[in-house]
């Protein structure tokens, strides 16, 4: 019984710092645009959302045929951990994110504020959220409140500019290899 108590007590303490049970990307990257950042297919994955409003989330085409978007979850009826392959596309292009609220007809995009029918940004993109993975968090409301839960995916093969390593960085990698080889032959040596 005492240990009982004792985890249920963790738990209260665990649990304020947690409002939702799912993920929500970080603030400060609002407007991060979602970049390809492999050749490897992009895979889409439904994380969660306390919204209570229907919103549906398509990847946006942009070849200028209405309703030729891509559907990929519903945040009322898509299951948790539900996942949909989008393929292979470009490395470095832009993936654009279409929020379509049901319930006001009104779409939010990822991206730019300016795309946005209220001119803020509507999603948080979160580059690195684990290994080679983005999140993204959407606000579903016209003006905010912009806590950004009311839906959240990630992708699979994606950045953002925030990850790519500045030029000078990269001059460094090889150094730093070439260096951990002069440190493994020498101790070889030894």
């Amino acid at each position: 019984m005492k240990i009982v108590r004792q985890l249920l007590a963790a738990a209260a303490l665990i649990a304020p710092l947690s409002a939702f049970a799912f993920p929500i990307a970080t603030s400060g990257t609002e407007g991060n645009p979602v970049l390809v950042g492999s050749a490897a297919n992009i895979v889409a994955r439904y994380e969660g959302n306390s919204a209570s409003y229907s919103n549906d989330l398509y990847l946006f085409t942009d070849d200028g045929i209405a309703g030729n978007d891509i559907f990929l979850f519903n945040n009322q009826g898509s299951a948790i951990g539900a996942t949909v392959n989008l393929g292979s596309f470009a490395l470095g292009s832009e993936l654009v994110f279409r929020l379509h609220v049901n319930n006001t007809n009104t779409d939010y995009f990822t991206g730019l504020a300016g795309r946005n029918p209220d001119g803020a940004f509507h999603a948080r993109v979160q580059g690195n959220w684990l290994p080679n993975t983005t999140l993204v968090s959407f606000e579903d409301l016209y003006n905010g409140p912009f806590d950004f839960n009311d839906l959240s995916f990630s992708f699979s093969n994606t950045t953002t500019p925030n990850d790519i390593p500045e030029p000078a960085s990269m001059l460094l990698l090889p150094l730093g290899l070439a260096g951990i080889a002069v440190a493994r032959r020498k101790a070889r040596q030894s």
